[in-house]
């Protein structure tokens, strides 16, 4: 069971599992916000409510930096856990095959190793395309690399409870909700 994180301004942070959750909250670095349904937690001189969101009593600053770092877990997600040049899913790939990341521009020839420039390939297309440029091998990208909103980074591979969707909803709107159960659906497809 995971507890869904808020920052003290009631932005969702990050799930943590449910003993980090209490050591928080008896520590006074967090409030409970929503409890689950369940029985509470016990031990032998304490009952806490077993929480399902709870909030930061001190904000923490995240760096915008940190919040765009590609990933191959959220990278996976972006792409719908599908190589971009052949179109295979994870589940169709052969036994000794897996997801790997490609720079459509390599690096040894200036590419970087941001959002617009990475894309998920399987390891055969990885390893026809090599340290060459798309066009140069006859191979095209099933669409082209973007950044992803943060929100959908954050959550795209986590699984919500309906009362931790509402804090996502409330903080990031309804369309931002919609977007993130898209990228879960795909995420749960794999």
């Amino acid at each position: 069971m995971s507890c869904l994180t808020l920052n003290a301004s009631f932005e969702p942070l990050t799930m943590v599992p449910l003993r980090r959750a209490l050591r928080l909250v008896i520590d006074g670095k967090a409030e409970i916000v929503e409890t689950d349904g369940d029985a509470p937690v016990r031990s032998m001189r304490l009952v806490v409510p077993r929480p399902a969101v709870i909030r930061l009593i001190r904000f923490v600053h995240v760096p915008r930096r940190f919040r765009r770092q590609v990933t191959n877990t959220f990278l996976f997600a972006r792409d719908g856990y599908r190589c971009q040049f052949c179109g295979r899913h994870q589940s169709e790939l052969k036994f000794r095959e897996c997801l790997t990341r490609d720079h459509l521009v390599p690096l040894s020839l200036g590419g970087t190793n941001d959002w617009t420039n990475v894309i998920t390939a399987c390891s055969t297309c990885n390893t026809r395309k090599g340290n060459r440029l798309p066009e140069e091998c006859g191979m095209v990208p099933l669409r082209m690399p973007q950044e992803p909103h943060f929100v959908y980074l954050s959550w795209a591979v986590r699984k919500l409870t309906p009362v931790q969707a509402k804090y996502i909803r409330m903080f990031y709107g309804s369309a931002a909700l919609a977007e993130l159960k898209s990228y879960q659906a795909r995420s749960a497809a794999h």
